[in-house]
């Protein structure tokens, strides 16, 4: 079953889960602030983005910009990353998505429906 990881707030998350649900793809919701994701599934992200940290990191948010990660990001560890995800879920690209051997960061429709199908 897929995890995703979502801020009700967050207008692409409820398009997101919207889709989910309209293709009849089981899931599983967790508040991204709240409970971010475990550095067990972030390491499963950093692996399936070959390494490249900066798609697992919400560019956009407030905390990314106040961190000045855009500068720092570059130069980082990975242990470094996985902490700063783990630590805060605001720093986190959301909707993210882990199951199934799928790994998503963001709602692109065009990926999601390559990485998840048309559902059942």
């Amino acid at each position: 079953m897929l995890t995703v990881y979502a801020y009700k707030g967050c207008d692409t998350c409820q398009k997101a889960l919207k889709w989910l649900q309209n293709r009849g793809v089981p899931h599983e919701v967790k508040a991204i602030r709240e409970t971010p994701p475990t550095a067990e599934e972030i390491l499963v992200a950093v692996d399936a983005f070959k390494g490249d940290l900066r798609p697992l990191f919400n560019t956009a948010g407030s905390d990314y910009r106040e961190l000045k990660l855009k500068d720092k990001l570059p130069s980082m560890t990975t242990r470094e990353a996985v902490d700063l995800l783990t630590g805060n879920g605001n720093l986190v690209k959301r909707p993210f998505v882990i199951g199934d051997g799928v790994v998503l960061a963001g709602f692109k429709e065009a990926e999601w429906e390559e990485k998840l199908g048309k559902g059942k």
